[in-house]
Protein backbone atom coordinates (compact mmCIF):
# COMPACT_ATOMS: atom_id res chain seq x y z
CA UNK A 1 0.00 0.00 0.00
CA UNK A 2 3.01 2.51 0.83
CA UNK A 3 4.63 1.48 -2.08
CA UNK A 4 1.78 2.28 -3.90
CA UNK A 5 1.41 5.84 -2.77
CA UNK A 6 5.58 6.66 -3.08
CA UNK A 7 4.88 5.50 -6.95
CA UNK A 8 1.74 7.81 -7.44
CA UNK A 9 3.58 10.57 -6.13
CA UNK A 10 6.80 9.92 -7.60
CA UNK A 11 4.85 9.49 -11.39
CA UNK A 12 2.65 13.02 -10.54
CA UNK A 13 -0.49 10.88 -10.31
CA UNK A 14 -1.97 13.48 -7.51
CA UNK A 15 -5.83 12.91 -8.19
CA UNK A 16 -5.63 9.82 -6.43
CA UNK A 17 -3.58 11.29 -3.53
CA UNK A 18 -5.66 13.92 -2.83
CA UNK A 19 -8.86 11.70 -3.34
CA UNK A 20 -7.64 9.18 -0.74
CA UNK A 21 -6.57 11.38 2.33
CA UNK A 22 -7.26 14.50 1.67
CA UNK A 23 -10.98 13.54 0.57
CA UNK A 24 -11.72 11.34 3.65
CA UNK A 25 -9.74 13.70 5.71
CA UNK A 26 -12.85 16.28 4.71
CA UNK A 27 -15.54 13.64 5.18
CA UNK A 28 -14.05 12.93 8.82
CA UNK A 29 -13.95 16.61 9.31
CA UNK A 30 -17.37 17.29 8.13
CA UNK A 31 -19.11 14.40 10.11
CA UNK A 32 -17.46 15.48 13.23
CA UNK A 33 -18.66 19.23 12.50
CA UNK A 34 -22.14 17.47 12.15
CA UNK A 35 -21.74 15.76 14.88
CA UNK A 36 -21.26 19.04 17.00
CA UNK A 37 -23.92 21.22 15.56
CA UNK A 38 -26.14 18.03 16.47
CA UNK A 39 -24.77 18.14 19.53
CA UNK A 40 -25.15 21.85 20.10
CA UNK A 41 -29.05 21.88 19.32
CA UNK A 42 -29.82 18.96 21.04
CA UNK A 43 -28.25 20.74 24.59
CA UNK A 44 -29.96 24.25 23.80
CA UNK A 45 -33.46 22.59 23.06
CA UNK A 46 -33.20 20.33 25.78
CA UNK A 47 -32.38 23.42 28.59
CA UNK A 48 -34.95 25.34 26.99
CA UNK A 49 -38.11 22.67 27.35
CA UNK A 50 -36.26 21.59 31.10
CA UNK A 51 -36.42 25.47 31.77
CA UNK A 52 -40.48 25.68 30.05
CA UNK A 53 -41.12 22.56 32.53
CA UNK A 54 -40.17 24.26 35.49
CA UNK A 55 -42.18 27.14 34.58
CA UNK A 56 -45.18 25.30 34.54
CA UNK A 57 -44.36 23.39 37.43
CA UNK A 58 -44.13 19.99 35.64
CA UNK A 59 -43.09 17.28 38.59
CA UNK A 60 -40.36 15.59 35.84
CA UNK A 61 -38.52 18.46 34.11
CA UNK A 62 -35.42 16.34 33.47
CA UNK A 63 -37.24 14.05 30.97
CA UNK A 64 -36.43 16.60 28.48
CA UNK A 65 -33.10 15.31 28.38
CA UNK A 66 -33.85 11.95 27.54
CA UNK A 67 -34.15 11.46 23.50
CA UNK A 68 -37.58 10.42 22.28
CA UNK A 69 -39.08 10.78 26.50
CA UNK A 70 -39.05 14.42 25.55
CA UNK A 71 -41.88 14.20 24.16
CA UNK A 72 -43.49 12.52 26.35
CA UNK A 73 -42.77 15.98 28.26
CA UNK A 74 -43.92 17.89 25.68
CA UNK A 75 -47.47 15.86 25.39
CA UNK A 76 -48.45 15.91 28.99
CA UNK A 77 -47.80 20.12 28.95
CA UNK A 78 -50.14 19.86 26.49
CA UNK A 79 -52.68 17.84 28.17
CA UNK A 80 -52.45 14.81 26.21
CA UNK A 81 -51.76 11.91 27.82
CA UNK A 82 -48.20 10.05 27.70
CA UNK A 83 -48.79 6.80 25.87
CA UNK A 84 -49.57 8.96 22.56
CA UNK A 85 -45.88 8.22 22.50
CA UNK A 86 -46.24 4.46 21.00
CA UNK A 87 -47.20 5.98 17.64
CA UNK A 88 -43.59 6.40 17.00
CA UNK A 89 -43.63 2.67 16.84
CA UNK A 90 -46.03 2.74 13.57
CA UNK A 91 -43.91 3.79 10.65
CA UNK A 92 -45.12 6.90 8.78
CA UNK A 93 -49.23 6.18 9.84
CA UNK A 94 -48.02 6.80 13.47
CA UNK A 95 -45.22 9.45 12.90
CA UNK A 96 -47.77 11.92 11.03
CA UNK A 97 -50.12 11.46 14.04
CA UNK A 98 -47.49 11.87 16.33
CA UNK A 99 -46.31 15.15 14.80
CA UNK A 100 -49.79 17.05 14.72
CA UNK A 101 -50.52 16.20 18.57
CA UNK A 102 -47.52 17.60 18.73
CA UNK A 103 -47.67 20.74 17.38
CA UNK A 104 -50.94 20.82 18.91
CA UNK A 105 -49.57 20.54 22.10
CA UNK A 106 -46.49 22.85 21.68
CA UNK A 107 -49.19 25.10 21.08
CA UNK A 108 -51.28 24.99 23.91
CA UNK A 109 -47.80 24.92 25.94
CA UNK A 110 -46.59 28.28 24.32
CA UNK A 111 -50.46 29.59 25.14
CA UNK A 112 -49.69 28.74 28.94
CA UNK A 113 -46.61 30.83 29.08
CA UNK A 114 -48.56 33.93 26.88
CA UNK A 115 -46.88 33.69 23.78
CA UNK A 116 -48.77 33.08 20.78
CA UNK A 117 -49.88 29.56 20.13
CA UNK A 118 -49.01 30.10 16.38
CA UNK A 119 -44.91 30.19 17.23
CA UNK A 120 -45.49 26.37 17.28
CA UNK A 121 -46.00 26.09 13.60
CA UNK A 122 -42.79 26.87 12.68
CA UNK A 123 -42.12 23.43 12.36
CA UNK A 124 -43.77 23.10 9.65
CA UNK A 125 -42.13 26.04 7.57
CA UNK A 126 -39.62 24.41 4.86
CA UNK A 127 -35.88 24.94 5.12
CA UNK A 128 -35.95 27.74 7.93
CA UNK A 129 -38.55 25.84 10.51
CA UNK A 130 -36.08 24.22 12.79
CA UNK A 131 -34.09 27.66 13.16
CA UNK A 132 -37.69 29.06 13.81
CA UNK A 133 -38.62 26.08 16.21
CA UNK A 134 -35.45 27.14 17.87
CA UNK A 135 -35.86 30.89 18.05
CA UNK A 136 -39.37 30.31 19.39
CA UNK A 137 -39.23 27.82 21.87
CA UNK A 138 -35.67 29.96 23.32
CA UNK A 139 -38.41 32.57 22.91
CA UNK A 140 -41.12 30.92 25.66
CA UNK A 141 -38.22 29.41 27.69
CA UNK A 142 -36.31 32.06 28.73
CA UNK A 143 -38.28 36.20 27.88
CA UNK A 144 -40.90 36.06 30.26
CA UNK A 145 -43.48 38.55 29.23
CA UNK A 146 -44.44 41.38 31.31
CA UNK A 147 -47.54 41.50 33.14
CA UNK A 148 -49.97 44.37 32.15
Amino acid sequence: MEKEAVEQYLSGNWESILTGSVGGALIALGVMFALLVFLAIYIYSALAWLTIARKLKYKYPWLAWIPIVNCVLILQLGGFHWAWIFLILVPILGWIPLFVICIIATWRIFEKRKYPGWFSLSMIVPKVGGILYLIAIGFVAWKDKKKR
